[in-house]
């Protein structure tokens, strides 16, 4: 809980644009990011090209390069906010992948429990990505709850600190989000 209090100040005082605040955090929070992003992608397909560290640095990049600094509220928005960067350079990556293949599908990025999703094949991350884009028309916090579980890696009670829900309801929309994605991956009427 220490660790998550002085996470949570150093992230304050780089929002309000204290330096040696963001060199203090650095090293934290980019230990926990690549160790989010190499449980990822050791999760993935065989034969993956993309490195953690070149996600994390990605991601990084576009945390530390904004023009404006976000109000950070505390580690769990911080890292929820990572989450859908990692999920979007992902995205990117799979997509160009998939052009540079032109002939044939994008090669599977799975995440390890979406295999209840789709139980007859890995899902890839193009088809994760446009099923979360429909369940968040439907279901906006359905949508963030699975994000952040799947792509951020954060358990279900840092979910519900960081979404201001009980942990009930975090199991609910985890159980019913899944339930609505697996539908949707599997070409049933989902809506």
């Amino acid at each position: 809980m220490e660790h998550e209090t002085s996470i949570t100040q150093l992230l304050v005082k780089w929002s309000h644009g204290d330096q040696a605040a963001l060199e203090e955090l650095t090293p934290h929070v980019h230990h926990e990011l690549q160790s989010l992003a190499r449980a990822y992608l050791r999760r993935g397909r065989p034969n993956q090209t993309l490195q953690p560290t070149a996600v994390v640095n990605e991601v990084w990049l576009r945390l530390i390069g904004q023009s404006q600094l976000p109000r950070w509220e505390d580690r769990a928005h911080f890292f929820g906010i990572a989450a859908r960067l990692m999920r979007l350079i992902l995205v990117d990556y799979a997509r160009a992948h998939h052009a540079a293949k032109r002939e044939g599908a994008a090669e599977a990025i799975t995440l390890q429990e979406t295999i209840l999703l789709a139980p007859t094949r890995a899902p890839d991350v193009l088809e994760v990505n446009e099923a979360l884009d429909h369940l968040a028309k439907v279901d906006e916090r359905k949508a963030k709850v699975i994000e952040l579980r799947y792509f951020g890696g954060m358990e279900r009670e840092e979910i519900a600190a960081a979404l201001g829900l009980t942990l009930h309801t975090v199991k609910r929309d985890l159980r019913l989000g899944e339930a609505w994605l697996r539908r949707f991956l599997l070409g049933e009427s989902a809506a």
